[in-house]
């Protein structure tokens, strides 16, 4: 079965809309921002939100219609106020199915031992709440047999070059993976993406960055990569960006990406360029993480011009949280002695540690006496950074020597006339 955002499964929940789901998630994401922002945190990193979405789509699919409410009084209850509309009820059916499938999952065999198929997972490192939880959220796991299904999955996974500790990571991102037919959906899907340019040899390393690229039907592939060439983006450039950045796919072309992209040229960049260089941030908020960036550096005395140069530069900026990263980092550059256009000329500074690069590596600049490039304090290894400033140090020297030798000579010039 295929649902509306181009997904392939065996599995659906009738009886919540697809249209419906999105809006609570978006709605579950926005309460969310909102929330962090009062207590001085941010959805603003792709680790942050790559850890947070699942687990709201989690939450979406097991309380439903009451998401929002959820969200908001998490982690207590919801409090339910009294109102005249009529409140959906759940859906006894949905309910009956999923708590079924869950107890089956610990159900003990007339061997005394829980089924086969939960053992072998238990084998491979998950443990039986984690299977459960899948289960929750995606209860024909349950149903799976070993033999007919998960294990020909994991035994082709592992043929792949897939480790076996990343297995369980794979297995709980996208339980759907384990009920695909091998020779009819996974070999072909992955035959289709191989000829749009994803490199065969780093399977392992796609499949783990992004499990349910193979469970996206073709026609959601096609329409991503469309995109990419209207982008301007030559075939060998696309097939780098699905296989660094598979989870480009996952983002809606119409919702996502060609509104990101327009935002991206009124600044002034090369959509192209950035899409190659940094394809994941094509999957961030414009209003709740590009936009507040932007309006930040100007803010600060940067131009259009400027702000367009350095994400040009250094795309993963708009990846940075503006309370924790940006304005810490603004801050302290402050002191530096740096013109503001040393950031634009090297934006990768905000990307360097604070705390264990930025700030030491400028006290010893501080100590020498001497002054060095923003770029070369930072980007250089530890001893190429030392031989900088022992290289500035004694030129530092030699022109102190030529001025008092100067000096001098012109003090005997003067006593001898």
């Amino acid at each position: 079965m295929k649902d509306d955002s181009g997904i392939d499964g065996s599995f659906s929940f009738e009886a919540l809309p697809t249209t419906l789901l999105a809006a609570e998630k978006e709605e579950a994401k926005a309460v969310l921002t909102l929330f962090l922002k009062k207590k001085g945190r941010e959805l603003t990193t792709l680790e942050i939100r790559d850890v947070l979405i699942p687990y709201l789509e989690t939450l979406a699919e097991e309380h439903e219609n009451h998401i929002v409410d959820v969200v908001e009084n998490f982690p207590n209850p919801p409090v339910k106020e009294k109102t005249a509309v009529p409140i959906s009820q759940p859906n006894p059916t949905l309910d009956s199915k999923r708590l079924k499938a869950i107890s089956r999952v610990s159900e003990i065999g007339p061997a005394g031992k829980l089924r086969p198929h939960i053992l072998y997972l238990i084998e491979l490192g998950m443990d039986l709440e984690q299977i459960k939880a899948i289960t929750r959220r995606f209860p024909a796991f349950a149903y799976y047999s070993l033999e007919g299904k998960i294990k020909p999955v994991v035994e082709f996974l592992l043929d792949l070059g897939v480790p076996k500790s990343d297995i369980p990571t794979i297995i709980n991102k996208r339980p759907q993976l384990c009920g695909i037919s091998l020779s009819e959906n996974l070999i072909p899907t992955m035959t289709f993406l191989e000829n749009l340019g994803v490199d065969k040899k780093q399977w392992a390393e796609v499949i783990y960055r992004c499990p349910p690229l193979l469970t996206y039907s073709r026609q959601k592939v096609k329409s991503t990569v469309e995109f990419l060439y209207e982008m301007g983006l030559s075939a060998e450039r696309i097939g780098k960006i699905l296989t660094r950045s598979p989870n480009i796919i996952s983002y809606s072309v119409e919702d996502k990406l060609r509104p990101t992209a327009e935002y991206f040229h009124s600044l002034g960049v090369d959509v192209s360029v950035l899409l190659h260089r940094c394809p994941q941030i094509f999957g961030l908020s414009i209003e709740a993480n590009l936009k507040p960036l932007t309006e930040f550096f100007l803010g600060k005395g940067y131009s259009i011009e400027d702000v367009g140069t350095m994400i040009s530069r250094y795309g993963a900026l708009y990846s940075f949280s503006l309370s924790m990263n940006v304005i810490p980092k603004w801050e302290f550059f402050l002191t530096m002695d740096y013109s503001k256009s040393e950031l634009v000329k090297f934006p990768q500074y905000f990307g360097y540690s604070l705390e264990e690069r930025i700030k030491p590596r400028f006290a010893r600049v501080k100590e020498c006496g001497v002054s060095v490039l923003l770029n070369q304090v930072l980007s250089l290894s530890y001893s190429n950074f030392e031989k900088a400033l022992n290289k500035k140090m004694k030129k530092m020297l030699s022109d102190k020597d030529e001025l008092q030798a100067c000096s001098s000579d012109g003090l005997q010039q003067d006593s001898v006339h």
